[in-house]
């Protein structure tokens, strides 16, 4: 199946019959609105910029969570390395992605900026129900944190002379990822067909532990290779939205 035409599909459908293409859990009357919100912003001609860079896992999220709900993004790649006074402005820690408004605000982090498009599209993104928004929201903070422990190892190595690192430290970090790599792995069958919030952070987060650190998760995570071969395959976009060198 794919997931990406699906999804276009049901907010086609909820415009003409609400009801038939119901979300789980969701009312006749907030499916509608959600599907009017989501037509009236890809309506709106609005293009958002977006600070970025192609490695970076947050940015492809964003990508990804964009894509979903139909809103168009002018892509500014930015090398955070240089500072680049735009970046700053933007966003005083330096970091991306940044997504700047027409009327100039400047939306950060990645988290942020999906919360942003959730709203924007009428809650494409997230689901609404407090079980299915627990699930979305916790898989979210958990597969960000590994990757954000991830980085640490590889900034480490990175930006210090050999003489410098500290592998303890290294191997922490490397060890608290891979006790969520652990805990995602036995829970990854239980997200829904439809994809969200959690489908995006996992698909970018795996993307760049894989571009990062291939060969030194996948062992022993089957259940995430699987899911995100499986992921790849029902939602084509991903091949072009996901972190590359």
């Amino acid at each position: 199946r794919d997931l990406h035409v699906r999804s276009r599909r049901q907010r086609q459908m909820c415009i003409r019959d609400s009801s038939s293409a119901m979300m789980p859990g969701a009312s006749t009357a907030q499916t509608a609105n959600r599907c009017v919100a989501s037509d009236a912003a890809s309506a709106s001609g609005i293009i958002m910029r977006l600070l970025y860079s192609k490695p970076s896992p947050y940015a492809s999220k964003v990508r990804l969570a964009a894509h979903h709900c139909d809103l168009k993004l002018e892509l500014v790649p930015t090398d955070t390395g240089s500072a680049p006074a735009e970046l700053i402005e933007a966003n005083a820690l330096g970091k991306i992605p940044v997504l700047i408004l027409d009327d100039g605000t400047s939306v950060h982090d990645s988290k942020v900026i999906c919360e942003y498009f959730d709203r924007l599209s009428g809650n494409l993104l997230i689901p609404q129900t407090m079980e299915a928004w627990l699930q979305a929201k916790r898989t979210e903070s958990l597969i960000d944190g590994a990757t954000e422990c991830a980085q640490l190892r590889l900034y480490e190595v990175r930006y210090r002379p050999e003489e410098m690192r500290y592998q303890p430290m290294m191997d922490k970090q490397w060890g608290r990822a891979m006790r969520a790599l652990k805990v995602l792995d036995g829970e990854v069958a239980a997200l829904p067909d439809q994809p969200n919030i959690a489908h995006f952070a996992l698909a970018a987060d795996l993307g760049w532990l894989s571009l990062r650190f291939g060969g030194e998760w996948e062992g022993e995570n089957p259940n995430l290779v699987r899911w995100l071969e499986e992921f790849a395959k029902s939602y084509p976009a991903f091949e072009e939205l996901k972190p590359m060198a």
